[in-house]
């Protein structure tokens, strides 16, 4: 009988060595640590893929918000704030246009206090970014210096730094001097040496992220802006750009790193879908060993645990989203759709000042176009159009890529050449089938 329950004891004794054993492992020789799952796990299988968490003490997630102005969209951008705090980011990002700004620094302080109302609501910190909006002129910059202080500035957060830049930058290079007003976008000599500052202070960063109002490297003339000496500072380093301005999603990779165009968080929009690169969004990036992921969160698909509406009162300040003549009809190439390009409607003002009135849209698999004027709803306003045509836009841009030929005839490219204009009428739905033979 003794021998019997030392026996038993020695079972028990080795049955609460294998429970413990399970509590740390899922599979032989797995191991868990800080946050390790407690769980009895069988000896030969279980259900469940492994027993090591997605976790690291230096991951961490963060969230960026697009143009939430450039003809602001009713409750938007005060909704999204809600739907961030649900996500809970460790911080948020933002990559201008935050306000509509104006001439008069009066206007501009009322709409900060409007903004920064919001911006308040966020339940984790919020981290401005200058945009032409809010700081295309010396009047809208004495505002933001007034109330926000530094133009451009750095941060450390879990080994990362992050930069926020000014493209609009107008300071002198010899400090002495006063800021001066420029055309065209500049990263000045001065804000050029803070950020190779920063960059020296955190030489060993994992990953460096920049955020900037306008895509840059986009510009013609990269010298002149500052931009090639900036990318020539990040050289050896693993680095992400985030901007805006375009209210367009696209994704380039140049130098080998990503360079990501958001869409909008309210800014004027045509909202038609990702395919176009249009829609209310905001950026969600989690960073580990590896580095940066970026996942586009569509705002439509963030919703509260009960399904209800967020509530708002944020006013919309975009002009003319009212309806104009539908504009449809189909595109063929030899008698076959013409799937892959974008068909440009263009009208010519008055007045030679005056931009072009254009609309566009990408013609689909099976022909059909349907076209919206830029960051407004379906239509045009009547009257006289060119058409031309162009490949569609692609939403990812990697520039060491071949360019591809374009498909194009030549004659259909150009308003003066091209073959095809067309009268857009009030009140009637405006049907076109363009036929391209060559």
């Amino acid at each position: 009988m003794k021998r019997i329950l030392l026996m038993l004891a020695a079972v028990g004794l080795i049955g609460s060595v294998a429970v413990l054993s399970a509590a740390r492992s899922g599979k032989p020789g797995e191991t868990t640590g800080v946050g390790a799952f407690e769980v009895e796990a069988d000896a030969k299988v279980n259900p469940w893929t492994g027993l090591t968490p997605n976790w690291a003490p230096d991951q961490f997630q963060f969230a960026v918000v697009a143009d939430r102005t450039g003809g602001h969209r009713k409750g938007i951008f005060s909704r999204a704030v809600q739907q961030v705090n649900l996500m809970q980011p460790e911080f948020v990002m933002s990559v201008g246009d935050l306000i509509e700004g104006s001439a008069n620094a009066d206007v501009n302080r009322k709409q900060w206090d409007e903004f920064d109302g919001y911006a308040k609501q966020f339940k984790m910190p919020f981290f401005y970014c200058p945009g032409n909006h809010d700081a295309q002129s010396l009047v809208k910059q004495d505002v933001w210096v007034e109330r926000l202080g530094k133009k451009y500035y750095h941060f450390g957060y879990k080994n990362c730094l992050f930069v926020v830049l000014n493209d609009m930058d107008y300071e002198a290079d010899d400090p002495n001097d006063p800021p001066k007003q420029t055309r065209g976008l500049r990263v000045g000599k001065r804000q050029r040496a803070a950020v190779a500052a920063a960059l020296n202070k955190y030489p060993a960063a994992h990953h460096t992220f920049l955020f900037v109002h306008h895509p840059v490297w986009a510009q013609r003339d990269l010298t002149e802006t500052g931009w090639l000496e900036l990318e020539e500072s990040l050289k050896g380093r693993k680095y992400t750009v985030f901007c805006g301005h375009v209210h367009r999603y696209v994704k380039y990779v140049r130098n080998g790193m990503n360079y990501y165009q958001l869409a909008t968080t309210g800014g004027g929009s045509s909202l038609r879908g990702v395919e176009y690169g249009e829609f209310d969004q905001i950026g969600w990036v989690t960073v580990n060993k590896d580095g940066p992921t970026l996942a586009n969160v569509l705002l439509g698909g963030v919703l509260k645990d009960d399904l209800k509406p967020f509530p708002s009162d944020e006013a919309g300040g975009e002009p003319g989203r009212d309806t104009l003549p539908s504009v449809i009809g189909t595109v063929t190439v030899k008698g076959k759709p013409a799937d892959g390009w974008q068909v440009v409607f263009t009208q010519l003002n008055d007045d030679p000042d005056e931009a072009p009135t254009t609309g566009n849209s990408r013609v689909t698999a099976d022909g059909a176009f349907a076209v919206y004027g830029p960051r407004r709803g379906a239509g045009l306003k009547p009257g006289k159009y060119f058409v031309t045509f162009e490949p569609a836009a692609s939403l990812v841009i990697d520039v060491k890529a071949a360019v591809a030929e374009n498909p194009v005839p030549e004659k259909y490219r150009k308003l003066r050449t091209t073959p095809f204009s067309v009268q857009v009428k009030a009140g009637e739905v405006n049907r076109f089938d363009f036929k391209v033979e060559e």
